[in-house]
């Protein structure tokens, strides 16, 4: 927190059962001030994700947030959701009722460009969700990356994919939206899968949040339970499950944290090792379609010597992250029951 003042953080995201844990974090850290979210989707359909979203923030007592209905389909791609992964309503089939709550009386992208360009310092832009809205909104008004700080954006891989081999579903979802991002010339983190599939709440710790009194800490816990993450599962479709894992206690199943760890990396970036490297996406047709391909050699390949170098994005790649630092950060601010500030 600059100055002690909250971060300005704006998310966009596909609610989902991990986007609803960033959810909860974001409203209730105070060093973060939560001025908008904007839906698109992916997990599920968009009017699914917008549902979802009010019912997170009407569950978590978050103060009146706008938040805005945006894309239902990817820039060239048709949509496909993760309901293999996040159940037939995005959110675990956990039966939440109907939000009171409604969204904003504008689209997405416009609601993006008002609050960035209203925002009283710069703004981080925190993507869980595939990009369509941040490129559109990056074409259409390329001023407001005037006012944004910095993007810390929850997809891409150095390592393996989830939707394919080499793809995470993020961005697989919709790779030339992804492209757009990195190419905008702002300050970018990739919170990929290298750290996302990591980062896992212990057994009793999920037990203790579900047995919990106060619905917003609650409803973490019953979304950690529906994100096992036993020793030995590969991950799958959009997140999936840990491949490293705290081990079994007693009460249920650990639970991977997943697309709350980037809101984790924004207030304690220290948590999070990042190198600066090389990344575009690979947007050919065939098995490589949504790699974010990361250049993590020490030196240029016979390709740069026989084909010349081409201009690359910079991005901080999260590669290693300190799992105790943000499982702890996580636990300590969803229970302290309070909201963030507008």
């Amino acid at each position: 927190m600059p100055n002690g003042l909250p971060i300005p953080v704006i998310i966009d995201c596909d609610t989902g059962v991990d986007d609803a844990l960033a959810l909860l974090f974001a409203v209730r850290h105070p060093g973060i001030d939560l001025r908008a979210v904007t839906c698109v989707a992916g997990n599920t359909d968009v009017d699914g994700v917008v549902r979802n979203t009010l019912t997170v923030l009407e569950t978590a007592g978050a103060p009146a947030v706008p938040v805005a209905r945006g894309a239902e389909r990817p820039l060239v791609e048709a949509p496909r959701s993760a309901a293999h992964v996040h159940g037939r309503d995005g959110m675990g089939d956990l039966g939440l009722p109907a939000p009171r709550r409604t969204p904003a009386d504008v689209d997405a992208v416009t609601l993006l460009r008002h609050e960035i360009l209203a925002s009283p310092r710069p703004v981080t832009l925190v993507p869980t969700a595939p990009l369509t809205n941040i490129a559109l909104l990056l074409r259409t008004h390329p001023e407001v990356t005037r006012n944004i700080g910095r993007i810390v954006f929850m997809g891409g891989a150095a390592g393996a994919g989830n939707a394919t081999p080499v793809a995470e579903f993020n961005v697989w979802h919709d790779p030339e939206a992804a492209a757009i991002l990195l190419t905008a010339g702002v300050p970018t983190t990739m919170y990929g899968l290298d750290v996302f599939n990591r980062v896992v709440v212990p057994a009793a710790e999920v037990h203790r949040l579900r047995a919990s009194s106060e619905p917003g800490t609650r409803l973490a816990g019953d979304l950690l339970a529906h994100r096992p993450a036993a020793p030995g599962t590969t991950a799958g479709g959009t997140g999936g499950t840990a491949v490293h894992a705290a081990p079994a206690a007693p009460g249920g199943a650990a639970g991977g944290l997943g697309d709350a760890g980037a809101l984790c990396a924004v207030v304690d970036p220290e948590g999070l090792t990042t190198y600066r490297l090389p990344v575009e996406v690979s947007l050919a047709p065939g098995p490589a379609r949504g790699q974010t391909v990361v250049d993590r050699r020490s030196r240029i390949g016979g390709s740069e010597l026989h084909e010349g170098t081409r201009e690359q994005a910079l991005v901080d790649v999260g590669l290693d992250v300190d799992v105790p630092r943000y499982a702890k950060l996580y636990l300590k601010t969803v229970e302290a029951g309070g909201g963030g500030t507008r």
